[in-house]
């Protein structure tokens, strides 16, 4: 590991030098970087991260001079790869950049891609609304190259996150459009269910009750097969218990959903939220009494 670091910084030194040297035509950049990108790979091998990045920048510094844009793009997603190790700023910092030289020369498919990966950075760095912005960014691309499926799955985030900061209405919206999209598919048809679930959590979350009736009420014309179903008995037994002001009500309704389709933890945390409010409102009309 060593010899790749000292190797890599030897090659370092070499493309820096070709870069001070004159030049009549461009070919000291197409020099420099030859050498740059066997430098990054031996400060790779050596997980020298940050050096690797930074090399990888220095590459697609000279891709640009060398107006290969594509190239330069990449490089910056290199570099990106690296800096995934030591530091989430700079990786996105770098994905960025790729972004903003794919959209230039019109790579939208894989601008979509790196938006996706810089939301899922944001995601890990618990930066709900940077993520929230990303995948929705990436959403939008996607959709604009009809790569619908990986459109709904950014949609699903960004509802997902919306949700967790209590943008209940953004998520609903997008539940319920990503259920009508998908009653028209048959492979996603066994998926409305769940969607139309979600938004209904969310709408619980708001805690106006007349607004979850009418909300069931449209998901039932919408999917006539969802009256029937547990995720409908279940939305309709938690309205009836906030109507009644009845906490045990509610928690009879959850646990017999969750011992037949276990709850996931997004669901159980929105969830809980309805119940804290549930529980504040009994406690009130138990002091008023």
């Amino acid at each position: 590991m060593g010899d790749q670091l000292a190797k890599g910084e030897e090659l370092e030194k070499k493309a820096e030098k070709k870069l001070k040297r004159w030049s009549f035509l461009g070919s000291k950049y197409e020099d420099a970087a030859d050498l740059f990108e066997i430098s990054a790979n031996c400060f790779k091998l050596a997980k020298a991260w940050d050096r690797a990045g930074l090399t990888y920048i220095k590459l697609s510094n000279c891709h640009l001079k060398c107006e290969s844009k594509h190239e330069a793009g990449s490089s910056y997603v290199d570099a990106a790869n690296c800096y995934k190790k030591t530091s989430s700023k700079e990786a996105i910092a770098c994905l960025e950049k790729a972004v903003n030289l794919f959209m230039e020369i019109g790579r939208l498919n894989m601008s979509a891609r790196y938006y996706k990966e810089i939301a899922e950075l944001y995601e890990s760095e618990q930066n709900m609304q940077g993520a929230i912005d990303n995948f929705e960014r990436a959403a939008d691309l996607f959709e604009s190259e009809a790569v619908t499926t990986s459109a709904n799955q950014c949609k699903q985030k960004v509802a997902q996150f919306a949700a967790q900061l209590e943008q209940y209405q953004k998520a609903i919206e997008i539940y319920e459009a990503i259920a009508r999209h998908s009653l028209n598919n048959n492979l996603l048809k066994y998926g409305v269910k769940g969607h139309l679930l979600n938004a209904g959590i969310c709408q619980l979350c708001k805690g106006d009750v007349i607004a979850v009736s009418n909300a069931l009420d449209r998901y039932e014309e919408l999917d006539p097969t969802f009256s029937g179903t547990r995720e409908c008995r279940l939305l309709k037994d938690i309205a009836a218990a906030i109507d009644e002001e009845d906490v045990l009500k509610f928690t009879d309704a959850v646990k017999e959903f969750d011992s037949m389709t276990p709850l996931d933890s997004w669901r159980t945390s929105l969830l809980l939220r309805v119940k804290e409010k549930l529980k504040a409102k009994e406690l009130e009309e138990d002091d008023l009494t």
